[in-house]
């Protein structure tokens, strides 16, 4: 593979300035390099889709030896995100018991009244801010009902759920890494705990959640399920809190959107989630290795080589996605790669696509003038993962 000459204002999609707005950087890479090896880090940037799309797919790239890439100073559990089929299929099996289509279907109604009680509460607040105060409460919500946390246990549980989410990032320091190591540890005894309260609960078969389902199957070791319920945390947290921020950040400034949203269905208020996943996806990227020479479109993939597949460069080919920086809540089939690809399809992604639909259509009929509060304006925040707005303060109406 050729080296590509970086234009000499080029700037590094990681670097402080570029995660903040890392478009413009990962645009001239898919035009002119789309399989780029960064001469620094010896990591290969996929940020065509059409790569990506093979990367996610291909079992030649090994999400278990892309997470070692992520690893610090313990090992990695076995959970989904660290293993490759057969053994990451017999994890995610009765993974579907918690958060697969039967389970979003059963906790929808909890959620929505829920959520309707959330955004009520937000009119109490002056300028609320649309990840502190609406996101971080909406991802408390729908996990709290998911694994059946109690009321009086949720602030505890949301504190834990946010010093956890550092594990998200790879770029956290050591001290942030020993601080996320200590709270999952807490976290899993919180969790092993729970679980034994809410099974002495729900002793019968017909009053049995999907958490009690999940928990009661035998297809798992105790700590395999408590990875699942772990996972389900770090993995939902945060990014669940963020969709919301980055979507308000697109959407109020588009009245016309707004009411398209306010007047639409279930089916569009999830199209609109797509978009706004598509446009602004929290999880940048996903790591792989080659286990043997694979080519894409791009250039030869070694045997061994660490690949980046750069979802957020993917979910902006023009190749795949029509006016693709452009917000359009109508694009179908929407084939964005917010939610991964492949053996590894992220499994809450339809429990995210309806609750946030949920979330953000509530909010446009509650407060049908709702806009960004004037003032000092939003920032895209410098962290990598997630990739998420700060100071988005609304101006309810």
């Amino acid at each position: 593979m050729v080296q590509t000459q970086l234009p000499h204002d080029f700037v590094h999609p990681f670097s402080p300035a570029g995660r903040r707005n890392p478009y413009p950087s990962l645009t001239w890479l898919r035009e002119n390099a789309p399989l780029f090896r960064d001469p620094y880090s010896g990591l290969h940037y996929a940020t065509d889709h059409a790569s990506c799309a093979r990367i996610l797919r291909d079992p030649r790239f090994s999400a278990a030896l892309g997470q070692r890439e992520r690893h610090r100073d313990q090992p990695l559990p076995a959970l989904m995100l660290t293993t490759d089929p057969p053994e990451h299929s017999r994890l995610r099996a009765p993974g579907r018991l918690l958060l697969g289509p039967a389970a979003v279907r059963e906790h929808a109604g909890e959620i929505a009244r829920g959520i309707g009680d959330l955004i009520a509460g937000l009119s109490w607040r002056a300028e609320p801010e649309a990840t502190e105060d609406l996101g971080y409460p909406f991802a408390t919500l729908v996990l709290s009902v998911v694994l059946r946390i109690p009321a009086d246990e949720r602030p505890a549980f949301t504190a834990l759920a946010r010093q956890v989410s550092v594990d998200l990032d790879p770029l956290a320091g050591p001290a942030a890494a020993r601080a996320g190591r200590q709270a999952m540890g807490l976290l899993t005894r919180y969790l092993d705990g729970h679980v034994d309260r809410v099974l002495a609960a729900e002793r019968g078969p017909a009053a049995s959640s999907p958490l009690a389902r999940l928990a009661r199957d035998g297809r798992l070791a105790r700590a395999e399920m408590l990875g699942i319920l772990a996972l389900t945390v770090v993995g939902g947290f945060e990014p669940l809190a963020c969709l919301v921020g980055n979507a308000l950040t697109w959407l109020l400034p588009r009245p016309a959107a707004v009411a398209a949203l306010r007047s639409g269905d279930a089916a569009s208020g999830e199209r609109a989630v797509d978009e706004f996943l598509r446009l602004e996806s929290p999880i940048p990227f996903v790591a792989r290795v080659t286990t043997q020479p694979v080519p894409l479109p791009g250039g030869q993939l070694a045997a061994g080589a660490r690949v980046l597949a750069v979802l957020a460069a993917a979910n902006r080919d023009p190749a795949v996605f029509g006016q693709p920086d452009d917000l359009r809540l109508d694009r179908t089939p929407s084939l964005h790669l917010a939610f991964g690809g492949g053996p590894h399809f992220c499994l809450g992604g339809p429990l995210v696509r309806s609750c946030a639909a949920v979330l953000l259509q509530s909010l446009a009929r509650r407060h049908p003038g709702l806009r960004i509060a004037p003032g000092a304006p939003p920032e895209w925040a410098g962290s990598l993962i997630p990739h998420r707005v700060s100071g988005l303060r609304l101006a309810l109406a």
